[in-house]
């Protein structure tokens, strides 16, 4: 039986008791090979294996993709008829399940559309954060399962749409711990702004860096208004002035030659 590890604290108080340490992040890395047990997914195996252990999920759901847009499923009730997947995280948010996204580009609009119809997702059930760098996809169910591949949360990428329309993708479901422990790893690192600081899309391509929106964005240094004597703190110290740029500073011949001291 493979024991479910997640890096999140569970909800539940039994769980939470059972909770590992996180482990430290590491962005860079290649780990020596090893057996591990794990499925092949392609076109519509993605819909029947991922989306059938997202509305099986008791503790939490990670998900994580470059491109975000509504994604209709079947509502469960046969007849051929679809709903928002919004709806079943919904449902899944009204019983304590953990929820999140995390994506790189601007949800679409139908997405956004089916979202804000939506109170308690809107309300936190559902918690959303953006950054641009984000090209993994992944999904992170109770700790316990994961979905690594290439396909985006979307549906033709998750194989909802129908056979001449959807996207070709591979992915691997997998319930190894070590697998599970080094996503989300990553994945918290990313969701906890952790890697922010360093970012050098922090200026210029980053609308909302996430440790701004957390409010744990390390201060910026101030930059002193005038110097202090530190000898004579009671002196104001003049600041030096401006150098000259090279063109405008006179040759060496036509400067005046130094006057010798007398000794």
């Amino acid at each position: 039986m493979i024991v479910a590890r997640p890096i999140a604290r569970p909800r539940s108080p039994k769980l939470a008791a059972h909770a590992p340490r996180p482990l430290p992040c590491r962005v860079d890395f290649a780990l020596p090979a090893r057996p591990m047990r794990m499925s092949l997914l392609s076109g519509r195996g993605h819909y029947e294996q991922v989306i059938r252990a997202v509305r099986g999920a008791r503790t939490s759901v990670w998900i994580a993709t470059a491109n975000l847009k509504e994604l209709l499923v079947e509502d469960g009730r046969g007849g051929g008829r679809y709903h928002s997947v919004l709806a079943v995280l919904d449902d899944l948010a009204g019983a304590g399940v953990e929820l999140r996204i995390l994506h790189a580009g601007a949800p679409s609009g139908p997405f956004r559309s089916s979202f804000d119809r939506r109170p308690r997702l809107v309300a936190g059930g559902l918690e959303l954060r953006q950054c641009p760098r984000v090209h993994l996809k992944t999904v992170l169910v109770d700790g316990r399962l994961c979905y690594l591949g290439s396909a985006n949360w979307t549906g033709a990428g998750l194989g909802a749409k129908g056979e001449h329309r959807r996207n070709f993708e591979l992915g691997l479901l997998s319930d190894d711990c070590d697998l599970i422990d080094q996503v989300q790893a990553l994945y918290e690192h990313i969701w906890s702004g952790a890697a922010c600081r360093r970012c050098k899309l922090r200026e210029s391509g980053c609308e909302a860096p996430i440790d701004v929106v957390l409010g744990t964005a390390a201060p910026a240094r101030p930059r002193p208004t005038r110097l202090v004597n530190l000898v004579h703190p009671d002196k104001q110290v003049q600041p030096s002035k401006p150098r000259a740029p090279a063109a405008a500073r006179k040759p060496a011949a036509a400067r005046k030659p130094a006057t010798p001291r007398a000794r």
